[in-house]
């Protein structure tokens, strides 16, 4: 294949977790998927009070009324798997303590022989900030930059030193030690996060929203990366939500893989043309337990395997 597949983890609420996550993360590897993906919802207001992504009266998936710990459901894939490459997609940084993140992280990456790869965000849900009780909404992004610097330091030599808001670090021995420097992606939606990708990250982080709006944001990042003197190349991660259905959606408003086999795997070809990197396939919604989502991720990867994308 020209480009990297990927498919996301079975954390919602209708699998078993501590079944259907190393099962799922064994077929993706031995299917051919190069990476496996997590990601972070810590809780479902019930009755919701801000809508999904902070649409105003946007109601949150049913699914997420229990959604798997990303880190521990990447642990359990971890141990089953060899070769994939284990990623979030995102975790909300700031609902993390700093120096207990860059930890759990690193000992991920030791324990797997190097293969975390570690997509970070600042979420939109007030209601997880405040349960979370590390930091409050309105700083997320100083938080944000304040775990990449506690992070680049963990993972660093030692000694280990850092003197910032949330984490003071004296002088001190901190292991296990990444195998490398674990690969830090970003999403960017504003101007500020996109300067915060091109100076301190490796990788960009978007969801799939159509061709011609893809293009347009990377151009975007590429633009800003000129504009900073970026020289080190930007990796893309591209996340799809998918709808897959067992015939042709024929409507006018179809959205971007949302239809049948064929129809995913004809948007993925126009994604991959403007935009080259790694695209994961998110296929819980829909999927009624881990056996059917092992059937569709094998459907998925080989008929875009035939279609030599």
């Amino acid at each position: 294949m020209a480009i990297r597949l990927g498919l996301s983890l079975p954390q919602m609420k209708q699998f078993d977790i501590g079944r259907d996550i190393p099962a799922v993360a064994r077929a993706a590897e031995d299917i051919g998927y190069e990476s496996v993906w997590v990601f972070e919802r810590v809780l479902f207001p019930t009755p919701m009070r801000q809508g999904l992504a902070g649409i105003e009266g946007l109601p949150w998936p049913d699914a997420y009324r229990s959604v798997a710990e990303p880190l521990v459901s990447l642990t359990l894939a971890a141990a089953v798997t060899e070769r994939v490459q284990l990623g979030t997609s995102v975790l909300v940084a700031p609902l993390h303590i700093p120096f207990e993140l860059a930890r759990a992280l690193a000992t991920l990456d030791r324990a797997s022989g190097g293969r975390v790869v570690a997509g970070l965000g600042t979420g939109w849900a007030h209601d997880e900030y405040a349960a979370q009780g590390v930091a409050p909404f309105s700083r997320r992004g100083k938080v944000l930059d304040e775990l990449l610097d506690v992070c680049a330091a963990v993972w660093g030599p030692d000694p280990v030193a850092y003197e910032g808001e949330l984490t003071q670090i004296v002088p001190s021995e901190v292991g296990p030690k990444p195998v490398r420097p674990i690969p830090v992606h970003l999403p960017a939606f504003s101007p500020r996060a996109t300067r915060r990708l091109v100076r301190r990250a490796d990788g960009w982080m978007p969801i799939a929203m159509g061709a011609p709006q893809l293009a347009s944001a990377w151009q975007g990042v590429q633009d800003m990366a000129a504009e900073h003197g970026r020289e080190r190349p930007i990796d893309v991660t591209v996340r799809i939500n998918a709808r897959l259905l067992d015939k042709p959606y024929e409507g006018d408003d179809r959205e971007p893989f949302q239809g049948s086999l064929d129809q995913l795997v004809e948007d993925l070809a126009a994604h991959a043309q403007v935009v080259p990197g790694t695209y994961f396939f998110d296929l819980q919604n829909g999927a009624r337990d881990g056996e059917e989502l092992k059937d569709r991720a094998a459907a998925v990867y080989e008929a875009v395997a035939a279609s030599g994308i």
